[in-house]
């Protein structure tokens, strides 16, 4: 890892009055396009909503005459790029009080950063994305920061488009094009994390494998804000074994800010990415609310995904966030087609996910889980 460097809060609460900034990496917006073909296996994990999706699937089949297609669908976290972008500053700026630097990354899109430029307090944030790789029999995801700002349309148009269709340019060359760019970073994210379902040995495989071909174009591992503990500290060994730095990576796509942020004296978000890249050294906070189970907080971030947002104007229910494609190609909202919460299985399911949006079961089930916790230092 070089000179990388993590540090707790709540081991080392002046930790953060060593440094000027905080840089808070890896954050959606509603415009990132969030894929439900983990859905499935999520909900194999809770017997409510395995039920819930079973009778959906069954009932689909049956009137349909064929399997539920989840990869004509997606949905899209809550909180606009304005908002977003407030939620993380605010953290940096009023808890670890330190100036801030945002970095966005929505999945293959650049909107929110070109729509914070329209705006003075916001108007230098990085254009950055995640751009999802199509690797092997799997992918990756990859953050790319701080693309230039003359080029940024251009680059995501040409990224979104591999993405699409690996069959063009060779993926060694893109990476290669975006190395020679001396203010943008390139992060694998949440290295560690089968999120396609490929199988955790296979996963690793196509990990090492895709580091052996391409590492030298990787100019960070990403310690990631909603992975588990031991994830992480499995990345830390990667990155110590490759000599490649690590940086944070909140990965928020709900209302609360992100658990994990960079801390650098740097001036600008150029001079912090010429840190990582050519001096290797990064320093990285976790915040408390990381100390939580692993599994309390996936709940939560559930819990802020489905529940109402009176604010948010034409996106208020979950139903007016998540979308699915038609045969016939046209886009819409779960709004228009279902009434309330859907059918009575999804409406019952919700309903039991709801209530821990109150606070004594909240209680109930943290003290529950604590039970179980992994060891955080």
């Amino acid at each position: 890892m070089r000179r990388s460097r993590i540090y707790f809060l709540w081991l080392d609460r002046q930790a953060p009055r060593r440094f000027r900034r905080g840089v808070s990496l890896h954050g959606h917006t509603m415009h990132s396009r969030e894929s439900l073909a983990f859905l499935p296996r999520f909900a194999r994990r809770i017997p409510l909503l395995k039920q819930a999706v079973a009778i959906q699937e069954r009932n689909y089949r049956e009137r349909h005459g064929r399997p539920l297609d989840y990869s004509r669908g997606w949905w899209t976290p809550p909180l606009p790029e304005r908002e977003a972008f407030h939620l993380e500053r605010q953290q940096v700026e009023s808890v670890l009080g330190l100036d801030a630097l945002i970095s966005l990354t929505d999945h293959d899109g650049i909107d929110a950063a070109l729509h914070l430029h329209l705006l003075e307090e916001s108007r230098g944030t990085p254009v950055s994305l995640e751009w999802t790789v199509p690797f092997g029999p799997s992918y990756l995801h990859l953050g790319i920061h701080n693309l230039p700002r003359a080029q940024s349309r251009s680059w995501a148009k040409g990224l979104a488009a591999y993405a699409r269709r690996p069959a063009g340019a060779p993926l060694s060359e893109l990476l290669a094009e975006l190395s020679r760019l001396p203010e943008v970073l390139v992060v694998l994210n949440h290295p560690f994390w089968d999120e396609p379902g490929l199988g955790l040995a296979a996963h690793l495989a196509l990990v090492e494998r895709f580091l052996e071909t391409h590492g030298s174009t990787i100019h960070a591992l990403e310690l990631n804000g909603n992975r588990p503990w031991i994830e992480n500290k499995a990345v830390v060994q990667l990155a110590r074994a490759r000599q490649i730095p690590v940086v944070s990576g909140g990965d928020r796509h709900g209302s609360e800010p992100s658990v994990t942020v960079n801390l650098t004296n740097a001036s600008t978000f150029d001079e912090f990415v010429r840190e990582i890249r050519e001096d290797g050294v990064s320093h990285i906070l976790f915040l408390p609310r990381y100390r939580e189970p692993f599994q309390l907080r996936l709940c939560e971030m559930v819990w802020d995904i489905l529940r109402d947002y009176p604010e948010l104007t034409g996106r208020e229910r979950w139903t007016d966030r998540v979308f699915f494609r038609t045969l016939a190609g046209s886009e819409l909202p779960l709004s228009r087609c279902w009434q309330g919460d859907g059918p009575g299985a999804v409406s019952a399911s919700l309903a039991i996910i709801r209530l821990f949006g109150r606070g004594p079961v909240r209680l109930a089930v943290r003290q529950m889980l604590w039970q179980g916790n992994e060891m955080l230092p």
